[in-house]
């Protein structure tokens, strides 16, 4: 299985992941000719090398009318950030060279003029952007993420949060660039490590926020994170949706065979090399987490214990399997095992309790290793038999379905293992 894997250790924004993705494509540059001739306004990219603590890596320049947009945090921390603006909001808009703007009427700077974009004008503009639907899609959903966020942390509906257009500009080539490069690589499971979101605070137009700013703490909600390594913004607003967006699970890497790495470069140098690090390769099957549910059971009949194994598989439970076992007072007794996703658990212990006697369920959470999996069709003189399919950890394996095998013997008068060999 294709399989990508996110390493977040130094947080996540959008130029990081564009630069570490782009290092696993073949043709690099005619990804940045295309970016370059997508038409957003005023944006030109370039990939700049990069080095952070000896290891050399890219970083993604992305300037709006020859300006790169960056926010300000107490340490230093350098990163594109996205905030709102509402309209009567009064809003100052700190660049290098330290002009102040305290008024909220349009006023012309020395590159451009400063106007807001409200979301249905972000939808508009990745609408006719040059690209296939998947990646517009994908943008829109990003960037949805992103609004919702910042509508509930400002107490405004959607339609209302507007964004400053450098912030927004170069916000959306990012989540264009992450997008097409996703698109491109396509791999079959993206993953990625729980996110470093840094520590300390930030400064934007409204003001200093605390870090990771509420926005991104908000898009996050559900993410494993953790800081206070590090002082600064680690994880942006872009960044964080961008990982919401794609990524199904977080944990450790997964068993897999690395065919490329990519290192996708911050602006700021720290102790810890700054970056995000992208792995490609074929994993070795997948690991997932499932959880253990069993209770003891001595006072139940056999057909008791057989209706509740069957409303436990009926409910979605990955398996259920009885062993027997030796209770308290030398009685004979069952051990009924159910797993489980661990979203499921609570719903399978309530149905346990319903259609059992326990008075008690113990519960374990835990890794399992599974094989890649497939059905096919294979069609014999006799009729059709599916055929489950699985590869990974080095095995590859194949048995037919015994209700399609069945069948087709009863039917035609002969053996399982007849028909076992017409579809080998």
């Amino acid at each position: 299985m294709k399989t990508l894997y996110l390493e977040c250790g130094m947080g996540a924004a959008g130029d990081m992941l564009t630069a570490a993705l782009s290092e696993l494509i073949p043709d690099r540059q005619g990804f940045i000719d295309k970016m370059n001739s997508l038409g957003l306004p005023g944006v030109h990219v370039e990939a700049e090398p990069a080095v952070k603590c000896g290891i050399t890596g890219t970083h993604m320049k992305v300037t709006v009318a020859g300006e790169e947009e960056e926010s300000e945090d107490e340490h230093g921390h350098d990163h594109h950030h996205e905030h709102d603006h509402e309209h009567e909001h009064h809003h100052d808009h700190d660049h290098d060279h330290h002009h102040d703007h305290d008024h909220d009427h349009d006023h012309d700077h020395e590159h451009h003029h400063h106007h807001h974009t409200s979301v249905a004008d972000i939808n508009g503009l990745i609408d006719g952007l040059a690209v296939s639907d998947r990646v517009k899609a994908d943008a829109k959903a990003v960037y949805a993420l992103i609004a919702e966020a910042e509508s509930k942390v400002h107490g405004h509906p959607v339609e209302q949060i507007h964004f400053h257009e450098v912030g927004t500009m170069d916000a959306v080539a990012d989540v264009v660039a992450v997008c097409i490069l996703m698109e491109m690589i396509d791999a079959d499971s993206i993953t990625a490590s729980p996110v470093h979101v840094g520590s300390g605070s930030v400064r934007c137009a409204h003001g200093i926020l605390p870090v990771p700013a509420p926005a991104t703490a908000l898009i996050l909600s559900g993410i494993p994170t953790y800081g206070g390594q590090v002082q600064g913004e680690l994880c942006t607003p872009t960044g964080a949706a961008l990982l919401k967006h794609f990524v199904s699970s977080f944990g450790d890497r997964p068993v897999m065979a690395v065919e490329a790495i990519g290192y996708g470069m911050g602006k700021k140098d720290f102790e810890r090399a700054n970056c995000v690090r992208a792995f490609l390769g074929e994993s070795a099957g997948s690991r997932d987490r499932i959880v253990k549910l069993e209770c003891n059971l001595d006072d139940m009949t056999g057909e008791a214990v057989s209706f509740a194994m069957q409303a436990l598989l009926k409910a979605g439970a990955l398996d259920v399997y009885t062993q027997a076992i030796g209770m308290k007072k030398s009685r004979p007794g069952i051990l009924l095992s159910v797993l489980c996703r661990p979203e499921d658990a609570d719903w399978m212990a309530a149905l346990m309790m319903k259609h059992t006697t326990t008075l008690g369920i113990r519960r374990q959470d835990m890794d399992r290793y599974v094989l890649d999996r497939s059905i096919e069709t294979v069609e014999t003189v006799y009729g059709s038999v599916r055929v489950k399919k699985a590869h990974g950890l080095g095995v590859r394996k194949m048995k037919a379905e015994y209700d399609d095998l069945a069948a087709l013997a009863e039917a035609n008068d002969l053996s399982l293992e007849d028909i076992r060999r017409e579809v080998r």
